[in-house]
């Protein structure tokens, strides 16, 4: 089953859950700020795509941070309890099928090659 990982008020978030709408695709939606992450979950998605991948510099949260709790984050331990601690460092959308990290960010292009019947 595919699950959206984010938060709901993103507009990465509203238009990747319209994609998938107007696309007829099932999905359910992990909502950070009432599910959170768990760090089984991160371990599993790093094992799997690179951490400059999920953890977003580019981020709100992440540059309003201190810099001595920025000077902290040197592996990826210490990032996934950032992220754990402030979801919203995470780069979303993450589109996980069954453990299977899809895609990471909304790529309209991408969703398409991958998950339509006609693009396989």
């Amino acid at each position: 089953m595919i699950t959206i990982y984010g938060i709901p008020n993103c507009d990465m978030i509203k238009k990747t859950m319209d994609w998938f709408k107007t696309n007829n695709i099932a999905y359910d939606f992990h909502d950070y700020r009432k599910e959170g992450i768990g760090a089984e979950k991160l371990k599993e998605w790093l094992s799997q795509v690179p951490l400059d991948t999920i953890f977003n510099k580019n981020s709100t949260t992440y540059k309003e941070l201190p810099a001595e709790i920025k000077d902290t984050l040197i592996d990826e331990e210490s990032a996934i309890k950032a992220m754990m601690g402030s979801t919203s460092i995470i780069k979303r959308p993450v589109v996980d099928d069954d453990g299977k990290v899809m895609a990471v960010g909304f790529k309209a292009d991408k969703f398409k090659a991958i998950f339509t019947p006609e693009a396989q």
